[in-house]
């Protein structure tokens, strides 16, 4: 009985001594990969961390919000408008052409619609102008009413020209009992030998010029009339002020320097020698720049004294 359980324990003995010299588990070694392979694989490896990290970098990308940032606002700022600030409170021209308007295209003839205020002679001419100055007609129309706001008047105009077109001058007038010139009044015109008619709309109907000096109850002496206007001139040729007798003879005269076209004030003197009163006309006159002639005139009485 001892002999069995003797070799019962040399028998566990043994086993757990071999148990204790078996090696202990180990995981598997991987295989090697050969290496003609290794660069492809290397490549390969590489071009895909590019591509994952591309593929992190368009998705954060994405997530970004951008920011609207307000752009400063421009304030708009108004360009300078002309205005003609003493021109409406002048009054109605004495000489209103209502058509044609300025550089209207005409045909013979012309159909001339005015508001015209006649002098005492009662007499209206038309004078119509080439470009070149020629007269090419003059209509004269008596017996027009007289009217301080003015009369209704239609007058036609026939001409004749050899080119197809040119530039012309319409220019009307009125003259007072003693034939000086009252009013003057012109409009610019394209005169077509044939065609169609082109019609504009007229221009301002005021007096381009107001007298503030000498008012029309006053009586200049001493030698010296005091001149004060408003004026708008046509063009920046000289203006021309001028005092001139019941017979037509100058007693004074002052040429008047002109910048620019927009409405200015006008102060200046006139010298004149008279030995007893006269009524005389205070004419202001500009000439046209582009056809020779009388373009513009405005006038009114004063009576002088020595």
């Amino acid at each position: 009985m001892n002999q069995m359980i003797y070799r019962l324990l040399l028998f566990a003995s043994l086993l757990g001594l071999l148990a204790g010299c078996a090696s202990p588990a180990t995981s598997a070694i991987p295989t090697a990969i050969p290496p003609e392979i290794l660069p492809t694989i290397i490549a390969q490896t590489a071009e895909s961390a590019n591509r994952a990290a591309s593929e992190t970098a368009f998705a954060l990308l994405a997530e970004v919000t951008p920011t609207n940032t307000r752009r400063p606002t421009s304030t708009f700022t108004p360009a300078p408008t002309f205005t003609s600030t003493s021109i409406p409170g002048h009054k109605q021209a004495a000489i209103m052409i209502t058509s044609p308007g300025a550089m209207s295209k005409v045909i013979s003839p012309i159909t001339l619609n005015m508001d015209i205020a006649t002098g005492k002679s009662k007499i209206v001419q038309v004078d119509l102008y080439g470009e070149d100055g020629r007269l090419l007609t003059r209509t004269l129309k008596r017996n027009v009413p007289t009217s301080t706001e003015g009369v209704l008047q239609t007058i036609k105009v026939t001409f004749e020209i050899r080119a197809a077109s040119e530039l012309g001058r319409l220019t009307v007038s009125t003259q007072d009992e003693f034939g000086r010139v009252q009013s003057l009044n012109s409009v610019r015109l394209v005169l077509l030998s044939s065609g169609l008619e082109e019609i504009n709309t007229p221009g301002s109907p005021y007096e381009p010029i107001r007298v503030f000096a000498p008012a029309p109850k006053d009586s200049p002496s001493g030698g010296i009339l005091n001149l004060r206007m408003d004026l708008w001139p046509f063009n920046l040729k000289p203006v021309i002020a001028e005092l001139i007798d019941p017979e037509g003879k100058s007693l004074g005269l002052r040429f008047i320097s002109v910048s620019h076209i927009n409405p200015q004030m006008i102060e200046t003197t006139i010298p004149y020698n008279i030995s007893e009163p006269v009524s005389a006309r205070l004419t202001i006159r500009q000439d046209d720049d582009r056809i020779p002639g009388l373009f513009y005139l405005y006038s009114q009485e004063v009576l002088l004294t020595p």
